[in-house]
């Protein structure tokens, strides 16, 4: 019976990852547009036409960006290098992210699994931990760039925050690797790690610092004072190069403003949201039974306990923290089940969690909406299909690269991404000084009451080239002399070229 249940291991765990790994290829190949793709798609745009001094991602200023990261660097210069268009780059970028995720996976469990579990056996525990990652959260459905759900991965796959994330992983098992070892150079590598991670997803940034503290908390032996001195040594590394990032001011970040009412959500439907995740949670109990300092452990209260007071303190913006809770509870699940415990708890938690994972592919179905026709699906799995944006291609043949839009919110979170400037910005920007008035000039010329007057004022101010306007919206008439009607788009909306101004 043993002998026929370690067959069908080996023939079952490499099948469910290469059928996860071709799910998730077919997505990243796909790019359904949703959530932040347009920044990060107009943060390459900008550095692939300006390098060293690229201005703001979204509007004609010369401000400084969080988003000029190594990461978006680097695929600026692909892009440059190759010619290919800023798309396609972000689709390689996705592959990338998703192999050091997978192989970031495959290092940080085998650093718990040890050298004397058998390659099929490791492998079979990776997978698990994958699937745990990717289908242990809730019934609920959520997306948030930095959470590994399936659907919020197959969205945010050509995020920088999936490549932070995937970095982290190897980051945690190298730690992990150099404090058993008492290596020396290597933590000079890790600093360097660390600020590269957080230069690239400042949010996943905090969740690995939390990891790596969690790791050293949780290291056996105890390390010793050489190798305390060479963890400075890597910290002091991270944080001049932190300090000497030519792109942004990484530490002025710490008074940004304004991020706590967009992030106020990640506090609703906790319950609907991550009740999957209880099995992970019994896991940690009985990590925590074996090992006082058992470094999931400390990983999990370390970010439990940051998102707990964010949610109290009212800083809302603190809640991205969470996968540092969810995260090695996830893992500890997957470890579980191959553990050292009785077997009978074994099997009993290994059935729990199987049905926890079924439920949570079930929640995440609509995910296969992104790589297969809506009208292949079964009914009920269509039904959990969230189309992706439609973005505005149509716009293109005539607004050019650095032209002026004038557009309401959500046609601004993905314009810039083609090439064309807005006259507000999609997304809140810390480093863009006037962000208040141009917010407040898009919103006066769009209100109905407006005269003429002050809504040309708007455009002569801001330089506007081009009006993408919803048939809802108000503004200068179509008839209005000042505007040129040049085509329409899909959900009722008009592209009005600025002529002039007749006075």
């Amino acid at each position: 019976m043993r002998a026929a249940s370690n067959a069908a291991l080996r023939a079952a765990a490499p099948l469910v990852l290469l059928l996860l790994l071709a799910l998730l290829v077919a997505v990243a190949v796909r790019l359904p547009w949703a959530g932040d793709l347009g920044i990060h798609a107009a943060t390459v745009e900008r550095l692939r036409h300006d390098l060293l001094d690229p201005g703001n991602p979204l509007v004609d200023e010369k401000t400084p960006s969080p988003y000029y990261s190594p990461w978006t660097v680097s695929l600026a210069v692909l892009a440059d290098v190759t010619g290919l268009g800023t798309f396609t780059v972000l689709r390689i970028a996705a592959l990338i992210s998703l192999a050091l995720l997978v192989t970031g996976v495959w290092r940080f469990t085998g650093t718990f699994t040890g050298a004397s579990m058998g390659r099929t056996r490791r492998t079979a525990v990776t997978v698990l931990v994958l699937l745990c990652l990717l289908l242990l959260w809730g019934t609920s459905l959520f997306n948030w760039s930095g959470f590994l759900g399936l659907n919020s991965l197959a969205l945010t796959v050509s995020y920088p925050s999936t490549f932070a994330l995937g970095v982290s992983f190897h980051f945690w098992a190298l730690l992990r690797g150099a404090l058993a070892r008492g290596s020396g150079l290597v933590f000079l590598g890790l600093g360097l790690l660390w600020s590269v991670i957080l230069l690239s997803h400042q949010f996943t940034g905090v969740v690995a610092s939390f990891g790596a503290l969690a790791m050293v908390a949780g290291a056996r032996p105890w390390p010793e004072r050489a190798v305390w001195t060479r963890l400075a040594a890597g910290l002091a590394v991270g944080v001049v190069v932190l300090a000497a990032w030519p792109y942004y001011s990484f530490f002025s970040l710490f008074r940004a403003q304004g991020l706590e009412e967009i992030h106020q959500a990640l506090y609703g439907n906790l319950l609907g949201r991550y009740w999957l995740l209880l099995p992970g949670v019994f896991a940690l109990a009985l990590c925590l039974r074996r090992d006082r300092r058992d470094p999931l452990v400390v990983f999990f209260a370390l970010g439990a306990l940051m998102f707990v007071a964010g949610g109290v303190s009212g800083h809302y913006s603190w809640g991205r923290v969470l996968p540092a809770a969810v995260i090695p509870a996830q893992v500890a699940a997957g470890l579980e089940v191959f553990g050292q415990g009785r077997r009978a708890v074994r099997t009993a938690f290994a059935a729990v969690l199987g049905a926890a994972l079924l439920a949570g592919a079930w929640t995440q179905s609509g995910v296969l909406g992104y790589v297969l026709p809506r009208e292949a699906l079964p009914p009920p799995i269509a039904d959990r299909y969230n189309p992706p944006w439609r973005g505005y291609q149509w716009v293109m043949p005539w607004a050019k690269y650095g032209d002026v839009v004038l557009a309401t919110m959500f046609p601004a979170r993905q314009i810039p991404g083609y090439g064309p400037y807005t006259v507000a910005p999609g997304y809140p920007d810390f480093f863009l000084p006037d962000e208040d008035a141009r917010t407040r000039a898009v919103d006066i010329y769009f209100a109905p009451g407006t005269t003429r007057a002050r809504r040309l004022d708007v455009l002569r101010r801001y330089e506007v080239r081009w009006i993408v306007s919803h048939r809802d919206d108000a503004g200068l008439a179509a008839t209005d002399p000042a505007l040129h009607k040049v085509t329409t788009g899909p959900g009722g909306q008009t592209l009005y070229e600025v002529v002039g101004d007749p006075g």
